[in-house]
């Protein structure tokens, strides 16, 4: 039974669920209410947003030289997951409730935090499964010898049509991810924290709602990219900034997109 409840949770049949449609205005509108948050809670923002920056420096600490880029971007997509505390921190401003830095982790006490946990160890999984494709990507152009050096990879990269052929099937590759870690995560872990659908419901849900706006999803997908190679180009300084922005304006574009139907 305790496995059922994280498949499906307690709530409703999923098919209650309203998916609205959205424009450009509608995610404008998140963005603005996620700089507000922001803003409007900076001392708990700064705290929590540099757990992310110092994971990615521990992740970029590889032998693998040819893995550094695929660490960095394959890095984001468990960021959906490494934004819970700041969904919840939204979640409660928005109530009116109390709110602090010690709130984003009332998340542990959720009734659904099973089904987050599962849902963040199938984007680890996916994670995981970029980082091994990167890996065959990179023996089968350039062969098992590691780069020298960071400047000969680069050199490697720009300058020879196997490392242009690299570049281009590399970025292609992790493309296909990022759109798929989009599909199933855009409003899914707001979706549990707010109600207890469980882990399939969430993902059917994501994925009915990116079917329901691609061009919108598409744009956001866009702006998140965006946003977060201007973190990674400040030496993931920025990060500090562009993490919890995104955080909360993911919050909010949940509300927008996902309706009342539960409650």
């Amino acid at each position: 039974m305790a496995n059922l409840h994280i498949i499906a949770g307690a709530d409703e049949n999923p098919a209650k669920l309203v998916i609205r449609r959205i424009g450009r205005a509608d995610i404008k509108d998140a963005l603005v209410k996620g700089v507000d948050d922001f803003f409007a809670m900076p001392s708990h923002l700064a705290f929590l947003c540099l757990i992310y920056p110092i994971a990615c420096v521990g992740l970029a600490m590889t032998n693998a030289l040819y893995l550094l880029y695929p660490l960095a971007s394959g890095f984001t997509l468990v960021g959906p997951l490494a934004a819970i505390g700041l969904y919840e921190v939204s979640r409660r401003r928005e109530l009116g409730l109390e709110t602090s830095w010690r709130h984003a982790f009332d998340v542990v006490w959720s009734p659904a935090i099973p089904s987050i946990v599962a849902l963040g160890i199938l984007l680890m999984i996916i994670f995981l499964c970029w980082l091994t494709a990167a890996k065959i990507l990179y023996e089968w152009l350039i062969g098992p010898v590691e780069p020298e050096s960071y400047l000969s990879f680069l050199q490697e990269v720009l300058t020879t049509p196997h490392g242009w052929a690299l570049a281009i099937l590399g970025n292609a590759t992790g493309f296909v991810f990022a759109a798929v870690v989009l599909s199933i995560s855009v409003v899914s872990f707001p979706l549990l924290l707010d109600r207890d659908v469980g882990a399939a419901v969430a993902i059917q849900t994501s994925v009915k709602a990116v079917l329901t706006n691609p061009v919108m999803m598409a744009l956001w997908g866009l702006i998140v990219a965006a946003l977060l190679v201007i973190g990674f180009v400040t030496l993931l300084v920025g990060l500090a900034v562009v993490m919890p922005v995104l955080g909360h304006s993911t919050w909010h574009l949940y509300r927008k997109v996902v309706g009342p139907g539960l409650r």
